[in-house]
């Protein structure tokens, strides 16, 4: 069972978490049932998800499943992404994401958890583990460089949102360009298609993305033009750098990233992507599973 927690974020903008597991009856002893939408304490077994940009909290159901079967799961909408709140004015700057991390992770008693971030949901994820140590048991860092991306990068990602030949005429051309049509790829990925088909919506005209592309700069624009190093020596807990050899990490940067880490450790998931837990999810489970066993209480 999968089901709909809405948390206030930062400035009261409204944020769609998702549990993937039917939580316990609470006793009377316990505080009685709660209001409705409300789930059970967190504690050192909790695990928060957090997507990268354009993603949605539904990318993370294969993982979400079967870490359920011990542990609480739950993914987080963004802001601007999936069923969360899209404020036309954000802000979409780092320190809101991070806030509103830190409003779902109270609000739904998570902590101390561990984090699972993918790319800027992993750089949201080291930067509150380095702000706020007491809310963070453990981080799992998904592809997500360290280093400053650069001005060129910025002007690169708004040419490719403009390649999009939008409106999509079926999901099934979503699938197809993503996977195959996109120039950007050197060659297909048939899991890149099912997850960009995840995050389009069906208009009038056609199907759109869900999400809207000038915010998704704007996020971008926050994190894009610095490196990250100093807040990645400041994270006291266990931290685990995972990557793929075709994804946007390279080799040499994800180890210097674990030397850097006080606790750091290192994985490579072999034939994945940008993409790491959606392209592989079985080599994924493999490299992070261990990791999780030796953090989290059974």
């Amino acid at each position: 069972m999968v089901r709909r927690i809405d948390v206030s974020g930062s400035g009261g903008v409204r944020l769609a978490a998702w549990e993937f597991a039917d939580p316990p009856k609470r006793s009377c002893g316990a505080g009685g049932a709660g209001e409705a939408g409300r789930s059970r304490r967190g504690g050192p077994g909790a695990v928060l998800l957090l997507h990268g940009l354009m993603g949605r909290a539904a990318h993370w159901a294969e993982t979400a499943r079967w870490l359920s079967a011990r542990h609480r799961a739950v993914a987080l909408d963004q802001r601007g992404h999936g069923r969360s709140e899209r404020p036309a004015d954000g802000p979409y700057t780092r320190d809101a994401y991070i806030a509103d991390a830190v409003a779902a992770i109270e609000a739904l008693e998570l902590a101390p958890a561990v984090l699972i971030g993918h790319a800027m949901g992993a750089l949201t994820a080291w930067q509150l583990a380095a702000r706020r140590p007491d809310l963070v048991r453990a981080l799992v860092i998904c592809d997500m460089r360290a280093s400053a991306l650069g001005a060129a990068t910025q002007r690169e990602w708004g040419e490719w949102f403009r390649s999009w030949p939008v409106p999509f005429a079926t999901l099934a051309d979503v699938r197809k360009w993503f996977a195959e049509g996109d120039p950007t790829l050197e060659r297909p990925r048939p899991a890149r298609g099912d997850y960009y088909a995840e995050i389009m919506a069906e208009r009038a005209d056609g199907w759109r993305p869900a999400f809207s592309r000038r915010q998704m700069l704007q996020a971008r624009e926050t994190y894009a033009h610095d490196a990250h190093w100093e807040e990645l020596a400041l994270v006291e807990c266990p931290a685990l750098v995972v990557r793929g050899p075709d994804g946007e990490l390279g080799r040499a940067e994800a180890q210097e990233m674990v030397r850097v880490l006080p606790r750091g450790r290192y994985a490579e998931v072999p034939d994945a992507g940008h993409l790491v837990h959606y392209d592989q999810p079985e080599g994924w489970r493999r490299a992070v599973e261990p990791f999780l066993e030796s953090v989290l209480p059974g």
